[in-house]
């Protein structure tokens, strides 16, 4: 056992710990990392949700709030660097833009080694214009020994326009666990009646929420079925997860008079058991960036639809480039891409082994964290 002195503390500083794939990302390093050689503290900016906590099956972390209010309040900065004084941990690692502020208490208290990782971008900050933001990190750059990017574009975004040194910035893409996303493709968990043995089943998962852009899967969805009556029977949609945009969405499903084709299954722990109920997964967002439930679903040998953002291309299989990925909003290219496989479902299966073996040999969750345990490992000097 290694004593307390060579056991390397790590602060991880996220805005909030609940249901996303940043804060997912940050569960499974968490858990993969050698638990004898590593201790964590997760600090939130704004607060926690206890049951996505409960994830971390490690017995060295803790987790401690901040509670900032909404608004341009510092006060927690002065907290944070409280906190940081009382814990002095080896590793600061910021996660996102609503975080990177606390990289200067970090660097008042002390800390020796600080790292900012760079996951996506919010809707107000789509592709890393807005100025403002830009202005921020451009801030921060000489506090920051180590950025992280998850994506080829976030890795382009700050060697080019924040100006980071190329030698400072890493990429390290999203891995997912292979064991436990396994292709079992079946239609157990589907309500009675929903869909049949030959039906075409398509969905996606994440929250549901404007950067994540439901609202174009379902208008394509509703599109393909009202100007294909014979297909009606055949075509279904799932939307896994829950968000401000439901009501919305469920509205558009009513108007249509398509509810029987659309199940909203809500927020759900069995992802990778639901992820087996579909044929493609769509992933429709406004900005990614290196994309769990993406991953998620290659993993489960589900063949994918994704938008022209982020990492996405990054992730898919090279052949698939001119097929399988479309520009934002645009209906006429989704559809497209969701009638193939409708008209040729043969298809489905072929493309469900391709993406199978292409997310073991590129996107195992072993890799990933063996890249971040590379990454914590520094002298204090």
């Amino acid at each position: 056992m290694k004593s307390n002195a060579q056991v390397k503390h790590v602060v991880h500083v996220v805005h909030s710990f609940a249901t996303g794939g940043l804060e997912n990302g940050v569960v499974n390093i968490i858990n993969a990392l050698p638990e004898n050689e590593y201790r964590h503290t997760i600090v939130c900016v704004t607060n926690h949700d206890p049951e996505f906590f409960a994830r971390i099956k490690q017995d060295n972390t803790q987790i401690i709030n901040l509670n900032k209010p909404s608004g341009n309040n510092p006060k927690w900065l002065y907290h944070c660097w409280k906190l940081f004084r009382e814990l002095k941990p080896d590793i600061c690692h910021t996660r996102n833009l609503s975080a990177i502020e606390a990289q200067l208490p970090a660097f008042l208290a002390g800390v020796p080694y600080r790292i900012h990782g760079e996951h996506g971008w919010d809707v107000s900050d789509i592709g890393g214009t807005n100025k403002k933001y830009q202005f921020l990190r451009k801030l921060y750059k000489p506090l920051i020994h180590q950025y992280v990017a998850l994506s080829k574009e976030a890795q382009d975004y700050l060697t080019h326009v924040i100006k980071a040194k190329a030698s400072k910035v890493r990429r390290i893409c999203n891995g997912v666990d292979i064991d436990k996303f396994v292709p079992n493709h079946n239609r157990t968990l589907l309500p009675e009646g929903f869909a049949k043995q030959d039906s075409v089943i398509f969905g996606t998962v994440g929250r549901l929420a404007q950067v994540k852009n439901q609202t174009f899967l379902v208008e394509s969805f509703l599109e393909i079925w009202q100007q294909n009556p014979a297909l009606r029977d055949k075509i279904r949609l799932v939307i896994i997860g829950d968000g401000i945009l439901l009501p919305k969405l469920q509205e558009m499903v009513s108007e249509c008079g398509a509810n029987a084709c659309v199940w909203f299954a809500g927020r759900k722990d069995n992802v990778p058991q639901l992820m087996q109920q579909l044929d493609v997964f769509v992933l429709p967002s406004l900005a990614e960036g290196i994309s769990n439930t993406l991953l998620e679903a290659m993993a489960s040998g589900v063949p994918y639809i994704a938008t022209q953002v982020g990492g996405n291309a990054d992730l898919i299989l090279p052949k698939h480039l001119d097929t399988h990925i479309v520009e934002v909003n645009n209906k006429a290219q989704l559809n497209s891409a969701m009638l193939a496989y409708i008209k040729t479902p043969e298809n489905i299966k072929k493309d469900s082994e391709l993406v199978r073996k292409h997310c073991e040999e590129n996107f195992s969750l072993a890799g990933m964290v063996a890249n971040y345990h590379q990454l914590y490992q520094f002298e204090n000097k």
